[in-house]
């Protein structure tokens, strides 16, 4: 844990707003906050290094910052408190698929209290099924024989018989072909001593305040009797018909909610903590149908990983008040204790209903929060690369933490979870490290290059606009996704940042609408508009992804698992959902490589050509852009072109194409453009397909879009002190469109 950190409840706050903070302390020194303006976050010596303007904004400290512990680990609180007060005569059962081998126990279901009283059903270290119950003369053990197998659902049915004295665990392995089972029993030496009357039930922890000793894995539709069924019984129940029927909580209901639906005639409903994953694939999937919403039964399964995380859920220690006059703009609660300092990033949007410029940037909070917390494969496989990076960090007084090294406030989707399986839900309500002044993704020997991305390459952009005199309000995905067309609409002109990848539907009607209606729309980066994505419909700021069929991933859903459990819809590609980023900025996403960044070549014809000629006004180079903050160039790491095919407007002009990108980056086609190691869907060899594509287009209602297909570009602006012809490129675009 580190010493000092915290998060913001939000990312984005309006003038005359509150804004609160919780931060967690464990330095043993006080703590002193302050709000400052960020300048720049880029620590790169040769910019000037992290600037910042101090802010006259009282910080309220609403309770003084403590050592605080996360609560990772999702699990299910189930029914009322006192639900197995009556344990004499009890069946219960579920079926479960282990995804995990632990050195320690994992509770699949409890109702054990502080003095070890109640039951619980746990999966040991050898993966063998183990029971625990409380009788007035002690605890009993009761292990099944055989193991169970990862990835594999098995049944169990725990039935604890008072009046016989026996307890009996039936064990059944779903894929065999004949239904074995094996019945493990063990005599009651006692009567069963039920939990204490305030004990609820939990289901992948071994408590239902907190997780504790949490399962890996999935688990389907508990049920509980108050009765005790024999072997043979216990594994055909019909629960929700019996009358002896206690609770039968059906996973396939509402599996957009936190809720648990207890399907029973009592109504013993539970909730979830953490946000583990629905809409997942049950026991029952046959593969015949791949969305959950067509036939919930198959899809009747939740999957519970020891390190989800949707809240710190700290208390608030810090408030402040957003002045009625504050300019928007990119602010940082600043933290010290004794020697250690942090901040926490926020931006503040213009007052509702309003705008303050006529210009917005688009802030891409939503990628951010995605991203958040990305522990690299390299920090993690490669001692040179972690070496390198460390030794940048402490030589350019940058930020000194690393989500590779600190784990503990939930990884990035980028990520997986400890069972393997991809990280698919993220939020905001946590510290996100890469989130940060300061903070850099790549370490170079150079000390041109700065190797950032997200929050600290836009501040380049930032610092652009504010050198030119380009006054901006800036806009957040949150405010775009709540507000649509009306924000969008009360400005001449929208600019991204470098990275807009991950937008919902409503988003990309917003933009569509806005530059169909006579918006300019500049699209300042790469790989953008890429991933759907969709949100929790209760709560602000988590976020769902799922990665399926195509396109550069770091993991993969699994097959049937393609919809998004928050709203049911298709999730993955934009371009498989029929809206490629080439229909709504002209270019799209070709190819990846290393973070390294080449130029542009001018195309003869664009200068030549009324509707562009402009953009190059006071630009007598052929080539432009060999140099950057970000990967040496304007034109690197992820690429974007042209590609009518897809959508790009036919009347869409190229003026200037990226060349030379460094062969040993390496660079690789998007998958989603391949068909074998030697053809494409379009045709070209793979080499031809990597560039980036400078493209300006305008549309019949009298919107254009200015799109440059580059992640680094905006790292080439503050190149030579913003004099440069990048910067010259941009410039005659923004004040062309904000006329």
């Amino acid at each position: 844990m580190l010493p000092l950190t915290g998060y913001a409840e939000r990312l984005s706050v309006r003038p005359g707003e509150t804004l609160r903070f919780h931060v967690a302390n464990a330095t043993g020194d006080p703590v002193s906050a302050a709000v400052v303006r960020v300048i720049c976050a880029d620590p790169n010596p040769a910019i000037g290094g992290v600037t910042t303007d101090p802010m006259d904004i009282t910080v309220r400290r609403v309770a003084e910052p403590a050592p605080q512990t996360v609560p990772l680990g999702s699990y299910a609180a189930l029914g009322p408190a006192g639900l197995l007060a009556d344990a004499d005569r009890l069946s219960l059962g579920l079926r479960l698929q282990p995804t995990l081998a632990l050195d320690r126990r994992q509770v699949i279901l409890s109702c054990r209290d502080s003095d070890g009283r109640g039951l619980s059903l746990e999966l040991t270290p050898t993966l063998t099924l183990l029971a625990r119950m409380a009788t007035t003369a002690g605890e009993v053990l009761l292990h099944a024989e055989q193991p169970v197998e990862l990835h594999a659902w098995t049944e169990a049915v725990l039935v604890v018989d008072g009046q016989a004295r026996e307890a009996r665990l039936t064990v059944r392995p779903l894929a065999s072909a004949r239904a074995e089972f094996t019945v493990a029993r063990a005599p009651l030496p006692g009567a069963p001593v039920p939990a204490d009357g305030a004990t609820r039930l939990s289901l992948a922890s071994a408590s239902a305040h907190a997780p504790r000793d949490s399962f890996n894995g999935r688990l389907e539709n508990p049920w509980l009797l108050a009765k005790a069924l024999s072997p043979e019984a216990a594994l055909a129940p019909n629960p929700v018909r019996d009358p002896d029927c206690l609770a039968a909580w059906d996973f396939s209901q509402a599996m957009h909610s936190q809720q648990v639906i207890d399907a029973g005639p009592r109504g013993h409903h539970g909730e979830l903590v953490n946000t583990p994953t629905r809409a997942v694939r049950g026991s029952a999937w046959s593969g015949e149908e791949h969305c959950f919403r067509h036939a919930p039964a198959q899809y009747a399964a939740i999957h519970f990983h020891d390190d989800d995380l949707d809240d710190c859920c700290w208390p608030v220690t810090h408030e402040i008040r957003i002045p009625e006059d504050c300019r928007s703009d990119a602010y940082a609660l600043v933290l010290s204790a004794g020697s250690v300092a942090e901040n926490i990033p926020f931006f503040v949007v213009p007052p509702r209903g309003r705008a303050t410029a006529r210009i917005a940037v688009l802030v891409s909070t939503y990628t951010y929060t995605v991203y958040g917390n990305h522990a690299r494969p390299e920090w993690m496989n490669d001692p040179a690369w972690r070496a390198a990076h460390v030794a940048q960090a402490r030589d350019w007084r940058a930020y000194p933490y690393n989500p590779g090294e600190h784990r503990d406030y939930g990884l990035s989707t980028y990520n997986y979870h400890t069972d393997g399986s991809g990280i698919g839900l993220v939020s905001w309500r946590r510290p996100m490290l890469n989130l940060r002044m300061g903070y850099f993704t790549y370490p170079y020997p150079e000390i041109r290059a700065s190797g950032l991305r997200h929050y600290p390459a836009d501040s380049h952009l930032l610092m652009w606009m504010a050198h030119q005199g380009h006054a901006v309000d800036l806009i957040t995905d949150a405010e775009l996704q709540q507000e649509g067309l009306a924000l969008l609409a009360r400005y001449r002109v929208v600019v991204t940042g470098s990275h807009p990848e991950y937008h919902t539907t409503a988003m990309l009607d917003a933009l569509q609408a806005y530059r169909d209606q006579g918006g300019r729309l500049v699209y300042l980066g790469g790989n953008g508009f890429y991933w759907k994505i969709a949100l929790d419909p209760s709560r602000e700021g988590v976020i769902e992804i799922r990665r399926g069929e195509g396109g550069i991933r770091a993991w993969a859903a699994e097959p049937g698992e393609y919809h998004n459990q928050f709203d049911g819809q298709y999730g993955g590609l934009w371009r498989r959902n029929g809206r490629p980023p080439q229909k709504l900025v002209g270019v799209g996403f070709t190819a990846q490589g290393n973070f390294v960044g080449s130029h542009y070549r001018i195309r003869p014809e664009a200068r030549q050509d009324p509707r562009v000629s402009w953009i190059l006004d006071g630009v007598s180079a052929q080539t432009v852009g060999g140099e950057g903050f970000s990967g040496h160039g304007a034109a690197g790491f992820e690429l974007d072109r042209v590609d009518t095919r897809l959508g790009s407007p036919a009347s869409a002009v190229v003026i200037a194409s990226s060349e030379d990108h460094p062969p040993e980056a390496p660079w690789v086609l998007v998958p989603e453009e391949q068909l074998t190691h030697i053809t494409t869907i379009p045709g070209k060899p793979h080499r031809e397909l990597i560039h980036a594509d400078m493209t300006y287009f305008d549309c019949p209602g009298g919107g254009e879009v200015f799109s440059v297909g580059s992640i680094t570009f905006c790292g080439a602006l503050p190149v030579n002190g913003f004099d440069n012809d990048i910067s010259r490129i941009l410039d005659n675009v923004i004040r062309r469109f904000s006329r």
